[in-house]
């Protein structure tokens, strides 16, 4: 399946993406682009589903919040992101408004498709390292893998898990599972 871009000759900002109102139609404003795809696929969303179980049984031991697609995160005036799966320590709870995410979550997840592989792994990943986000995960369900990303080095990952290990977190201290569990 093919991701549609709305409209090219289009400059889209926050104002005229908040004019869509609310769709169960998953849309994203990515590099003012207004992006729609089709609904994931059953395997992405099993693991999405046994993910958040993980990381919401951690949330609750910290007080944390865990919060799941569709949901806007505003990172500025050209990109309004729907990551599959946001971490927000206590602290971070302020930043949930009326209309979603408006602040750096401690923990993004994005589970990869083939459709949105490169928006994931480069234009994305960018704009979550420049917003402030401590930690990006991106899980490919194809090939069961698992990188994480530290905002201390955004380059190369600083865990690379395939098919099993025991994935760690340098945010969220005490969380440990094995990778296997999520496929």
């Amino acid at each position: 399946m093919e991701t549609a871009k709305i409209d090219k000759t289009k400059d889209w900002t926050v104002d005229d993406y908040l004019l869509l109102g609310e769709t169960n139609t998953p849309c994203q404003l990515i590099n003012g682009e207004l992006i729609i795809s089709p609904s994931p696929a059953p395997l992405h969303q099993i693991v999405l589903s046994n993910l958040n179980d993980v990381i919401k049984a951690y949330g609750k031991k910290v007080d944390g919040l865990v919060l799941f697609s569709p949901l806007d995160l505003y990172i500025d005036n050209r990109n309004v992101f729907q990551p599959d799966l946001i971490f927000l320590s206590k602290r971070q709870i302020a930043y949930v408004t009326e209309r979603g995410i408006e602040g750096p979550p401690e923990l993004l997840v994005e589970v990869i498709s083939p459709s949105n592989s490169y928006t994931d792994r480069y234009e994305k990943k960018n704009a979550y390292q420049k917003f402030g986000v401590l930690e990006y995960w991106i899980v490919d369900p194809a090939n069961q893998t698992l990188e994480i990303y530290y905002s201390a080095d955004w380059v190369k990952p600083t865990l690379y898990l395939a098919g099993e290990g025991v994935v760690t977190s340098s945010v969220l201290n005490e969380l440990n599972f094995n990778l296997k569990d999520l496929f």
